[in-house]
């Protein structure tokens, strides 16, 4: 029972967040069906992209065209950010 509860542990701790980048409402909802979460939205392709993103992160892209400018994502609703 203990090598279940540990395997379980483990799996968990392997969790890694899927970024999707550059894609409209639509967009997003059809690839969160195939990709799943826990995820994170990025409006466009910025710098905060590439700080927010870890080694095992995965990262869906609509549009790859780089913003110069930030997004500011704070009043993204929870939906998009569980």
């Amino acid at each position: 029972m203990l090598d279940i509860a540990w395997r379980i542990t483990y799996i968990r701790s392997m969790v890694r967040t899927v970024h999707y980048v550059g894609m409209d409402f639509d967009t997003y909802l059809r690839a969160r069906l195939v990709f799943g979460g826990p995820a994170y939205y990025h409006k466009y392709m910025d710098a905060r992209v590439y700080t927010e993103v870890a080694d095992d992160d995965l990262v869906v892209i609509g549009d790859p065209t780089f913003h110069k400018y930030v997004w500011d994502a704070s009043a993204v609703p929870a939906q998009f950010t569980d």
